[in-house]
């Protein structure tokens, strides 16, 4: 009777609030006892960049407790499984991004850090090198498991055509939306494909490229997940969803709840990664959290609006792809100090603190410019 009562559509708000709350917690009062094991394992930051600057500045955050990102995803995957109707194929293809992300990530950290310290303690020479799994070994993985969920979140969509707000007969999980159009363009298979990988590892890898900083990439989240747990839930009510002008998901509010867990880890995760770090997340949980909330895009249909609500993550990635293209059609030539390009306010005299809230408050403002296009529309 209790899990009939609390798996009702109108209990909604309660789970997410659980979430959220249980998320938070179990970051929050397991920490300790993670700090102090990942110091045991030697399982420290060894930051290492090839500017000479940076490194001076992060000088302080040698040997820092890394791989934290166990605590993120554990929280979630709890959170999740206790108060989300895990019954559903969203919610466990979720979970699917959230422990294979999670594994590959931890899989670089252990390589690059555990590995490394083994190494430097028995011979006695020092900082060893950084290299993880090789650039091709994490794309090839991160490409497999978005064509394998595509293929799946594609076929389970065929159950899922509804009217729409027009009162066409329309299917939107084989459709593409536009942030500012009320009327999708329609999908293949290959296409869907195609957007599906592009979105997921582009998120995962732009959230990795934004943990730099003590809290950034963790704070930002914050603010683009709050943005998904809105359109998850709207998404997954016919109601609200063709009021809005937006595609009607069936089973996709329950997509909110894991939205909320995140909200409630990453803000646990803030209580000890805010300045002076004392843990980092690492690949172990920067990778599955850009990667859900890509997913999460994707099966709400608002992979665009991922690109304005998550606008943070969007600078640090094309500030690297430029300055790359950039170096290499000058012959060594920079556009910025640095990248990803937090460093490169970091070099011009910005403290770190300064940079973090600042970049906070445009994630705060791309999210809030992401959820205006909902009216928009």
């Amino acid at each position: 009777m209790l899990t009939y009562w609390l798996f009702d559509g109108e209990q909604l708000i309660l789970r997410m609030a659980c979430a959220a709350a249980l998320g938070f917690l179990i970051v929050v009062l397991l920490s300790p006892r993670m700090i102090r094991f990942l110091i045991h394992m030697k399982l420290g930051d060894r930051p290492e960049f090839d500017h000479t600057g940076i490194n001076e500045l992060t000088r302080h955050k040698f040997a820092t407790p890394t791989m934290g990102g166990m605590l993120i995803v554990l929280a979630i995957f709890v959170s999740t499984y206790l108060f989300a109707d895990i019954s559903g194929m969203y919610v466990r293809m979720a979970l699917m991004v959230l422990v294979g992300l999670g594994l590959l990530g931890g899989v670089d950290d252990w390589l690059k850090l555990r590995a490394g310290a083994i190494a430097a303690r028995s011979d006695g020479q020092a900082p060893p090198s950084r290299d993880g799994l090789k650039m091709w070994e994490k794309l090839l993985f991160q490409i497999a498991l978005p064509v394998l969920l595509a293929h799946f979140i594609y076929i389970y969509g065929m159950k899922s055509e509804a009217v729409d707000h027009t009162g066409r007969l329309i299917n939107a999980a084989h459709s593409f939306y536009l942030p500012f159009k009320a009327n999708p363009v329609p999908l293949g298979l290959l296409a869907y494909v195609i957007i599906t990988v592009l979105v997921m590892v582009g998120s995962s890898n732009a959230v990795n490229l934004t943990d730099g900083m003590d809290g950034l990439a963790s704070g930002c989240m914050v603010f683009v997940t709050g943005v998904f747990l809105i359109l998850s839930w709207v998404a997954g009510n016919q109601d609200w969803a063709n009021f809005l002008h937006l595609p009607f998901v069936p089973c996709a509010a329950e997509l909110a709840v894991v939205c909320a867990a995140m909200i409630g880890a990453c803000i646990g995760f803030l209580w000890y990664n805010c300045l002076p770090a004392q843990m980092f997340m690492g690949d172990t949980g920067s990778l599955p959290l850009g990667g859900l909330i890509g997913y999460i895009a994707i099966v709400t249909r608002h992979e665009l609006t991922l690109f304005i609500a998550g606008g943070v993550f969007v600078m640090e990635a094309v500030s690297v792809i430029m300055q790359v293209m950039h170096y290499k059609a000058t012959g060594g030539r920079r556009i910025w100090l640095c990248t990803p390009i937090h460093h490169h306010f970091h070099l011009l005299g910005w403290a770190e603190s300064k940079v973090v809230v600042r970049f906070w408050l445009l994630g705060a403002l791309f999210a809030a410019a992401a959820l205006a296009t909902l009216k928009l529309r």
